[in-house]
């Protein structure tokens, strides 16, 4: 028993060693794409948003790629998890927000 564990023990650096190139590439990848757009930026998503709306319009979208409307399907399933995850983190529950906790707003302070 005590071989093996020393075995489990002398992997660990390697392992280690093996990890650490992998989260430093996952980190520089999470910092250029989980930031939040600059100035600079919303003019191009204003653009896109308008150019999304008169495709809407026109029915240009009818005329997508299966590829293309997958990877629009991917990235709305994607913004749509995100969105939940947040709200899961914000109630600091998976199932529904504590009433019994939260103070009733001003207007409502009279009848509760």
């Amino acid at each position: 028993m005590a071989a093996k564990v020393a075995t489990l023990l002398g992997r660990i650096p390697n392992v280690v060693a093996g990890v650490i190139p992998k989260l430093n590439t996952a980190w520089r990848y999470a910092r250029v794409e989980m930031r939040p757009p600059g100035p600079s930026e919303f003019p191009r998503i204003q653009q896109d948003f308008n150019k999304l709306i008169s495709s809407a319009k026109t029915g240009k979208w009818k005329e997508l790629t299966f590829k293309q409307a997958a990877l629009n399907a991917l990235v709305a399933v994607e913004v749509s998890m995100w969105f939940f995850a947040g709200e899961i983190l914000g109630r600091r529950s998976l199932v529904g927000y504590d009433v019994a906790r939260a103070p009733l707003p001003a207007p409502l302070n009279k009848f509760g």
